[in-house]
């Protein structure tokens, strides 16, 4: 080989390498996008409760915030049936990749100690806990009671006198009140339960004066409690809330510990990949804190709570424990 020729070949050959390294770097640059990880494809976010209801629409805001910060599609499919169950079995039975989560609510800590479920908080991945309204004591405005105390002295002085509604027999607002009593060594059925379809027709029927108590959120009561028809002696929870900052607390009011609420929270099936959980975990924080979310809630009156991962699970434990032992005490637990 002439030297002209060598020169040719060895020049050829070293662009050829310099072009097949450079290929290298470029495929090595791209892998990361390439890789992303997860999530690769759209996900869906189940709901156990009807479209158009409080859980539909928090679900939904969710859904949409959430698509903006994983950048995947999130679609919201209701799956209602059995009081809570199919939806929250279809959540618990989905595949464990990340690709289907779901909105968990109170009642999944209510409905296994009805016999209606095996299904306990501990059946999911906890991913985080977005809200929660505690249960209020509200009252008629033009009430005798100037405080919680007041009214359980007169509820210890005539029993079965005080009615209370709210909620169906065995709600979450039943609930709250029987455990309230049941800590203040009250007989819970010294408060009968009059069953309603809900807060709205629980509170005009107090307001009419067909029952004197109404055991159900701030928020649910806000209408009345500013058209001054109603007012609330206490809020079942740790500190005053945003709404109504000079409702005391049990604590403040009474000195009680106890607290009731209902509660929707984000969760996915068992045995997820780290990663996602971890990115599902992340994404649901900012979702909490991020203007879009706590402005919608607070114009639907509904509470922003939020909790991580793994204190999301403890609060569905205690949250079980506490309506278990009151659903036992009113004979509603199987």
């Amino acid at each position: 080989m002439h030297a002209r020729s060598r020169r040719s070949f060895f020049s050829r050959l070293a662009h050829l390498a310099s072009a097949a390294l450079g290929g290298l770097v470029l495929l090595s640059a791209a892998a990361p996008a390439l890789a992303q990880g997860y999530p690769t494809r759209p996900i869906t976010l189940i709901v156990p409760w009807g479209a158009g209801g409080g859980t539909d629409a928090t679900a939904r805001i969710i859904a949409s915030l959430l698509e903006k910060d994983l950048g995947q599609p999130v679609t919201v499919v209701n799956r209602t049936g059995g009081s809570g169950v199919v939806g929250h079995a279809a959540i618990a039975s989905a595949a464990p990749d990340g690709y289907t989560i779901g909105l968990a609510t109170v009642e999944i800590g209510m409905m296994h100690w009805q016999g209606l479920t095996e299904l306990t908080g501990a059946s999911y991945t906890p991913i985080g806990l977005v809200n929660a309204d505690p249960a209020g004591i509200q009252v008629r405005a033009d009430a005798p009671y100037k405080s919680l105390a007041e009214l359980l002295a007169a509820i210890k002085a005539n029993p079965g006198k005080h009615k209370a509604s709210g909620t169906g027999q065995g709600g979450i607002w039943h609930l709250a009140i029987a455990g309230l009593l049941r800590d203040q060594k009250i007989d819970p059925a010294a408060v009968p339960w009059v069953p309603s379809n809900g807060a709205a027709p629980g509170l005009q029927d107090m307001v009419a004066g067909g029952v004197d108590i109404a055991p159900v959120s701030l928020p649910e009561a806000r209408s009345l409690i500013d058209a001054g028809k109603v007012k609330s002696l206490a809020i079942m929870a740790d500190k005053p809330a945003g709404l109504y900052p000079n409702v005391p607390t049990l604590k403040a009011a009474i000195g009680s510990d106890w607290t009731m609420a209902a509660w929707r929270g984000i969760v996915a099936p068992k045995g997820i990949p780290n990663d996602a959980r971890d990115k599902l975990a992340a994404a649901v924080k900012k979702v909490a804190a991020s203007k879009e979310y706590t402005e919608f809630m607070a114009s639907r009156g509904f509470g922003v709570t939020y909790a991580g991962p793994e204190d999301f699970g403890k609060f569905m434990a205690k949250s079980d424990a506490e309506l278990g032992a009151t659903m036992k005490a009113v004979g509603i637990a199987k």
